[in-house]
């Protein structure tokens, strides 16, 4: 069995994520050129032919802005809500989308290809009808959770029991509030339908986890908000409260903004 996650962009400048569940095949986003898509799946030596679809989050440009070139180029399905469809299309942000690759998702409702179980669950951020996707296949689980100003009991309780967990560490929030955004980007940002900071991220980490949750992998960094050290930091802090050390019970990943971050296998 392969059952792993690739994220092959991740930050506030573009966000693609490859999921590998044996012959299932998906991506989750294209917020980057199909150049960057591509060369990103050869150098982990996947076809990109073989991929079985595109499963949006939300509408905003860092994370669909190449989702309708990939789907044309390879006549793949791409999979969001009805109102992300309705905004996506009455703006037309994605140009010219086949009628056989245009698929409606509702939340907490699984699609299934072949035996890996995708859900859909509802999130907390400034876009129309934005999402974060639970993946399960043979036991095993993974969460991707981005875009988020804040989790509540409901978001948390779909994190419990995973073997694996992409998770927003967007900003320090010091460094939102000496900065020179406006200040109505910095409510936004900060705001409850804005992004994860560091602090909060790592506190649902901490809480989440349990011997069976293998690795993290910190994603979607703000560039001008943020360090990766800032967030590995966070994350170590808030997990060594309750006595979980990196490297020995946790593997604790950054993701990268501009490259390929390396396999996670559950």
């Amino acid at each position: 069995m392969e059952f792993y996650l690739c994220p092959i962009a991740s930050g506030s400048s573009g966000n693609c994520t490859y999921l590998h569940a044996d012959e299932q095949r998906l991506l989750i986003d294209v917020g980057v050129s199909g150049k960057r898509v591509t060369e990103g799946l050869t150098e982990i030596d996947i076809d990109p032919t073989t991929l079985k679809g595109i499963l949006i989050t939300h509408e905003h440009s860092d994370h669909i802005k190449g989702v309708g070139i990939i789907s044309r180029k390879y006549d793949l399905p791409i999979y969001a809500t009805k109102l992300t469809w309705e905004r996506m299309e009455s703006a037309q942000m994605l140009g010219k989308v086949k009628e056989h690759n245009q698929r409606i998702i509702s939340k907490d409702e699984p699609i299934y290809f072949g035996e890996l179980m995708v859900t859909p669950y509802s999130i907390y951020h400034d876009s129309i009808d934005p999402v974060g996707y639970v993946f399960e296949y043979m036991g095993k689980k993974m969460v991707l959770a981005t875009d988020m100003g804040k989790v509540d009991r409901k978001i948390v309780e779909r994190f419990y029991n995973a073997d694996g967990i992409l998770l927003e560490f967007n900003h320090d929030v010091n460094m939102v509030e000496v900065g020179s955004y406006p200040f109505p980007l910095k409510q936004r940002i900060l705001g409850d339908y804005g992004h994860l900071n560091n602090e909060l991220a790592a506190k649902v980490l901490a809480h989440i986890y349990h011997p069976n949750l293998k690795w993290a992998i910190l994603g979607h960094l703000s560039n001008e908000n943020n360090l990766p050290d800032l967030a590995y930091l966070s994350a170590k802090n808030a997990l060594l409260e309750k006595q979980i050390e990196i490297g020995k019970d946790l593997q604790v990943t950054v993701a990268n903004r501009y490259n390929l971050t390396p396999i996670h296998r559950v």
